[in-house]
């Protein structure tokens, strides 16, 4: 898969903030389709870093209400990667 397809966004919260600074934790929106594999090789290819570990999960979308009509919001997937010690992603900070 294409880099620029497998990474969404990169998810900023004070959660993640935190987790960049104590752990060297990025957080990412991913494709729900794309594996660990594809989300490393995304990472390292686009960043110039070495991962070390990487934790996925996919959200479920919740349940929405539009006057009597009921849908749902997309499910999504949150990718959590850790980076070796001494590598920083530059443009998220």
């Amino acid at each position: 898969m294409d880099p620029r397809s497998v990474i969404k966004r990169a998810i900023t919260t004070e959660k993640t903030s935190e987790l960049k600074q104590k752990n060297n934790r990025y957080v990412f929106e991913v494709d729900i389709k794309a594996n660990k594999v594809d989300i490393k090789n995304a990472v390292e290819t686009m960043f110039k870093v070495k991962t070390i570990k990487i934790n996925t999960s996919i959200t479920h979308g919740k349940k929405k209400r539009v006057r009597w009509q009921l849908g749902n919001k997309p499910d999504w997937k949150k990718a959590m990667v850790q980076l070796r010690v001494g590598d920083r992603i530059e443009t998220l900070e």
